[in-house]
């Protein structure tokens, strides 16, 4: 049976993006008539997935009830979008509703695509392969590196954007000094394989991953992209582009592997009429890169991983976007409601994003960084040395900001 209903800001997605939106617009006018659709019954935190995988946090300190999360004045639609007429300013739900809005925020995440990768789906969390990419896989991760005594253990990246791009990496160091710890390191060749031509895009802050992987003897492979994992056999099959752009297959086999899958953003975006239509950011929001604004449909805003910005996918750049929307929308609708035209979006977005690339235990490099790669630091002293405080702000300050301050629209 169809249900009509009719809001006046809709948000897709109960993630960071949505929640912290959702808080921000209703902490500037308690009377603001906000929804939030969302499916799920849990909120996670994932940015200490990477920790829970190299065991030093619970995973369960990770996840929260949905309900606990979600603004109280916010409505809860529990539900998924599955068509768009942005048009008519509606939207309509698996679950038959027809939902009308006055302005729209997209922020619905990224979709993780396991089968993308041959035979990955059938190996996950058996046969040394692992993830720490959802949270009932993190956990299998520590599992095995706590199995693993010799052999190649391998790390990769895939050749599409990715949530958190530094997380392939972060995992990698810790796996590095629990082998050491465990007195296995000797027996253990660790290899890190990327699609890309360079260690991190931030030169500042690559100059220093480049020495921590000489360091601690890590090979470090460029132009790799997996294709294919036979687990039974223990054999990773890449992608290797070379001079000219030619491609040949290479065959690694493994005792541990922590694979990284391929992302986009959700089908019901990548089909609709919001998406970026072709280029290299197809498929995702097609946003002003400082406005946040749709290019085609005013009174549709994004954020967060789904929208179609040159930067990374990170809960920090979310942090700096939804105070962007929050004042471009309120804009817009007192222009509205003075009947009155608004003119050009105050508040601007500069591609601000971060990823604690943690480097061992008691160990973090702090990356921040804006669209043309030029270092954006919070602290006044050089984040791209290795620091212990920094590695406590990861592991206890950030995931307190998390639950206290950024969900509730406070930071």
């Amino acid at each position: 049976m169809s249900t009509f209903r009719e809001h006046e800001i809709v948000i897709i997605g109960g993630g960071t993006g949505g929640i912290m939106t959702a808080a921000q617009l209703l902490r500037k006018d308690k009377s603001l008539d906000v929804a939030i659709i969302e499916p799920s019954d849990v909120h996670y935190y994932q940015a200490a997935w990477s920790l829970v995988g190299a065991g030093t946090y619970e995973n369960s300190e990770t996840v929260r009830p949905m309900a606990d999360c979600i603004p109280p004045r916010a409505k809860w639609i529990k539900d998924s979008v599955n068509g768009f007429e942005p048009e008519k300013s509606r939207l309509t739900t698996a679950g038959g509703a027809t939902i009308t809005y006055k302005f729209l925020i997209v922020a619905p995440g990224i979709k993780i695509n396991w089968d993308a990768v041959k035979g990955l789906p059938e190996t996950l969390s058996k046969n040394g392969v692992c993830s720490n990419y959802e949270y009932h896989l993190a956990p299998y991760t520590w599992k095995t590196i706590k199995g693993t005594r010799k052999g190649n253990v391998l790390f990769s990246q895939p050749n599409t954007p990715i949530k958190c791009g530094g997380a392939p990496q972060k995992i990698m160091y810790l796996a590095d000094e629990a082998f050491r710890r465990m007195g296995v390191r000797q027996d253990v060749d660790i290899h890190f394989f990327s699609p890309g031509t360079v260690v991190f895009g931030v030169e500042e802050y690559a100059k220093t991953l480049r020495k921590v992987i000489k360091e601690k003897g890590i090979h470090f492979h460029l132009g790799h992209n997996l294709v294919e994992i036979r687990g039974d056999e223990g054999i990773a099959v890449f992608d290797v582009t070379g001079e000219g752009g030619n491609v040949t297959k290479k065959e690694v086999p493994f005792s541990m592997f922590h694979v990284v899958p391929p992302m986009s953003a959700p089908d019901f975006i990548r089909e609709s009429k919001l998406a970026i239509p072709d280029g290299p950011l197809k498929g995702w929001v097609d946003v002003d890169l400082h406005s946040l604004q749709h290019k085609r449909y005013a009174n549709i805003f994004s954020l967060g991983d789904v929208a179609g910005l040159p930067t990374a996918k990170t809960g920090s750049a979310v942090r700096k976007q939804a105070p962007v929307i929050v004042e471009n929308i309120l804009k817009l609708r007192e222009a509205a409601l003075q009947e009155t035209e608004a003119g050009e979006m105050n508040s601007s977005y500069n591609g601000y994003s971060s990823c604690p690339l943690v480097t061992g235990y008691g160990k973090m490099v702090l990356a921040e960084f804006d669209y043309q790669n030029q270092p954006d630091p919070t602290f006044p002293f050089d984040q791209s040395e290795e620091r212990y405080d920094m590695y406590v702000l990861k592991k206890f300050g950030l995931p307190w900001m998390y639950w206290n301050l950024m969900l509730k629209g406070k930071a």
